[in-house]
């Protein structure tokens, strides 16, 4: 095999493997205006709210390479205490359609999922493309923990509590 007929199969099998749209062999190559879509979506659904460092406090004004990535706060409840995933790291983890099924599930609070199940395949195909595009980054959110178990992190209680005057009132 001369060196020239090896530079040229190497060539050839590299772009069998990888498309000029960056995915692998087997993936969905997703245009310009489905990633774009899907960045709208992620935007008007307020998901970086909680999925992203900042994202309550400074809205747009938090990078790109942070969204996402998820939130070591927990949101503590009669539930139990629930983490807004790194959704980079959970959809990186998934195909497409591991995805369409995993957004239909019921999740814990304060998670909208009633709002992502009633989302068209489009749209959620579109929110999986945009998130792809952004890259694996940072690590995984803390685990779930159950009512009366040991959190070890900052937690903001979805409890009720009545201002002293209304208690008072109540009584």
């Amino acid at each position: 095999m001369n060196f020239r007929f090896r530079w040229t199969a190497l060539a050839v099998l590299a772009a069998t493997l990888v498309p000029a749209t960056g995915a692998l062999a087997g993936e969905t190559a997703y245009d310009a205006a489905t990633v774009a879509r899907g960045r709208y979506l992620v935007t008007i659904s307020g998901c970086n709210d909680c999925h992203t460092p900042g994202g309550g406090e400074k809205g747009p004004a938090v990078p790109l390479q942070d969204w996402l990535t998820g939130v070591p706060v927990g949101f503590q409840g009669p539930w139990g205490t629930s983490y807004p995933s790194n959704l980079r790291l959970v959809l990186n983890s998934m195909s497409e359609a591991q995805w369409l099924e995993h957004a239909r599930k019921e999740r814990l609070p304060p998670m909208p999922w009633f709002n992502l199940r009633e989302m068209s395949d489009a749209d959620l195909k579109a929110v999986y493309a945009f998130v792809r595009s952004l890259g694996s980054a940072g690590v995984a959110s803390p685990a779930y923990v159950a009512p009366g178990g040991k959190v070890n992190t900052p937690v903001i209680v979805f409890v009720p509590v009545s201002p002293p005057q209304q208690a008072a009132a109540l009584r």
